[in-house]
């Protein structure tokens, strides 16, 4: 498991807006997209120094495609940066159908089943 990649990814996307307009929009392709040419860089900011080692498993991969937040959490992706992410995505949305937190309220009760115990280890 790539953990580092997936909270790289996470990260990096949620803080860049077209990258984050582009992942809502086809998450496929923009999965794809930052793998080729975000996530093997190394730091941030460098385009120069990459590294050939990093790839997402299939099950990370298809949970990144699916925006499924639930097995990313159980993986081992940050809670943190899972959530600021898909509120991000899905918050706008949300507070039109639903009301204010109902996102909120939703990526809880689909979590709910962790209440009570340990969460899943953030270690590298």
């Amino acid at each position: 498991m790539s953990v580092y990649y997936v909270n790289k990814f996470l990260f990096q996307v949620d803080g860049n807006p077209d990258l984050l307009a582009h992942y809502k929009a086809d998450p496929a392709a923009l999965v794809d997209r930052w793998e080729a040419d975000y996530g093997r860089r190394l730091g941030t900011n460098n385009s120069i120094e990459t590294t050939s080692w990093l790839e997402f498993t299939e099950q990370e991969r298809r949970a990144l495609i699916e925006h499924d937040y639930v097995t990313l959490f159980e993986i081992g992706a940050h809670f943190f940066l899972c959530l600021t992410i898909f509120i991000a995505i899905y918050d706008e949305d949300y507070v039109k159908n639903s009301g204010p937190l109902s996102f909120q309220r939703e990526y809880a009760a689909k979590l709910s089943h962790w209440l009570g115990k340990d969460s899943p280890t953030v270690a590298l």
